[in-house]
């Protein structure tokens, strides 16, 4: 049975997810804004036709966003991870065989299902998303991922009703959007590589299809090998389906002022490491290791960067522990005389819950395990039915002049009971 892949690419996501609960800003220039509302990571088309891109820094178009109306909205990502959260559980309804590439991107293997027209079948499942969950998709399917990127980005321009098949088309029309497609805008290219195609004279797709084998590997190793080989139809990326364990998982923040105060510092270490290790609790996974990175301000001078890091004897996924062990070991030469500019919590060397390995020597106390465990359950239980940070640690608490600054920020609609929107 050949692999066919499709992916779903959400339009504009972070904008379309603002636009659901904002129907009167479907036409306006609306752009979101990064943590601290410094610079542009969505925008809407009417934004892009202004002429601003992606990245831009805000306070540089300041002039534009007023003369020209553009609507700013600080990011809202507990909405659009809940949005995105309900577009996992459509798709895992047509095929359990999805693979989540981002909070805006899925692939399905659609190899399995029965389904005569894929064009037919794309229009049928964007009008479904369209009318369950509210946002815009554009929809590519091929025989790889590498093309199915390609075919959801050609979809957006060219594609009828936002959807492309790369399965069912002739030699001509394919070739035709490969070579439409400029070799930077190809998955796994990028700038890095691209300027090394470029002197070999690819400049698209279709050119990068047609390299020998042999030459890429030369350029861009075994990567670019596999690179021209999936855009010739031959699937060399599998389907990462749900259950991979991961190898870390981390949380940062850049704060809303820069500061030197040690309990600034610490709650967001025990709001970061709490968000961290829900997560880990979530996918059923427990800690060996944490690290904890603080730095100053990389466009001042004097710019430094400290890390911490550390095992634990027993592995975790309980908040607390890891909260005081990090603040502990940043206590422990703590320089007053820094102003920090960001934060980050790492929890790497990660395991499931079952089975649990213990150590040579058996550390590993299943009481205390045990005991844990049950106390964060109940933890995680009354925020999941309350919501996010009904009870939290008393360390978070201590300050909220880290927090970034969103200025711009929109009600979370769907993730907490006092913002639900109301109907008059």
């Amino acid at each position: 049975m050949k692999p066919v892949f499709g992916l779903i690419d959400c339009n504009n996501f972070f904008v379309s997810c603002e636009r659901l609960f904002r129907p009167d800003l479907e036409g306006k220039p609306v752009v979101v804004l990064s943590s601290n509302d410094g610079c542009a990571v969505a925008r809407s088309n009417e934004a892009k036709a202004l002429g601003i891109p992606m990245g831009a820094p805000a306070y540089k178009y300041r002039q534009l966003f007023k003369q020209q109306r553009v609507v700013q909205f600080s990011a809202n990502f507990e909405l659009y991870g809940d949005i995105s959260s309900r577009i996992v559980r459509l798709l895992t309804s047509v095929t359990p065989r999805t693979e989540v590439y981002s909070i805006d991107e899925s692939f399905l293997d659609l190899s399995q299902l029965e389904i005569a027209d894929y064009q037919q079948w794309g229009s049928w499942l964007r009008e479904r998303l369209a009318r369950e969950v509210g946002i815009p998709v554009a929809i590519g399917v091929a025989a790889s991922k590498i093309l199915a990127k390609l075919a959801a980005a050609r979809a957006k321009h060219s594609g009828d009703d936002n959807v492309l098949d790369l399965v069912h088309i002739s030699e001509e029309d394919r070739a035709g959007h490969l070579l439409n497609t400029p070799v930077h805008d190809i998955w796994g290219v990028g700038w890095r590589l691209a300027p090394r195609l470029r002197a070999e004279g690819v400049y698209n797709a279709l050119e990068l299809s047609r390299m020998s084998p042999q030459l890429v590997q030369q350029l861009m190793g075994v990567h670019g090998r596999r690179m021209v080989a999936e855009l010739n139809g031959t699937a060399c990326h599998p389907l990462e389906m749900f259950g991979k364990v991961r190898q870390t998982i981390m949380h940062g923040r850049q704060f809303g002022e820069d500061t030197n105060q040690f309990y600034v510092i610490e709650a967001a270490i025990a709001r970061l490491a709490g968000r961290a290790a829900a997560k880990l609790r979530k996918e059923g996974l427990l800690a060996r290791g944490a690290a904890l990175r603080l730095s100053t301000n990389r466009h001042y001078p004097g710019y430094q960067r400290i890390g911490r890091h550390f095992l634990f004897e027993t592995p975790t996924a309980d908040a607390g522990t890891i909260t005081s062990r990090l603040i502990s070991r940043l206590a422990d030469g703590f320089n007053p005389n820094l102003y920090y500019h960001r934060a980050d919590v790492m929890l790497y060397d990660l395991a499931s819950q079952h089975p649990l390995q213990p150590d040579f020597f058996n550390h590993l106390s299943l009481a205390e395990l045990a005991a844990s465990q049950a106390r964060l359950e109940a933890f995680d239980d009354i925020n999941g039915r309350f919501g996010a940070g009904t009870i939290r640690f008393a360390a978070e608490d201590l300050s909220k002049a880290w927090q970034p600054k969103r200025n711009f920020c929109s009600p979370h609609y769907t993730t907490d009971w006092q913002e639900l929107p109301q109907l008059t």
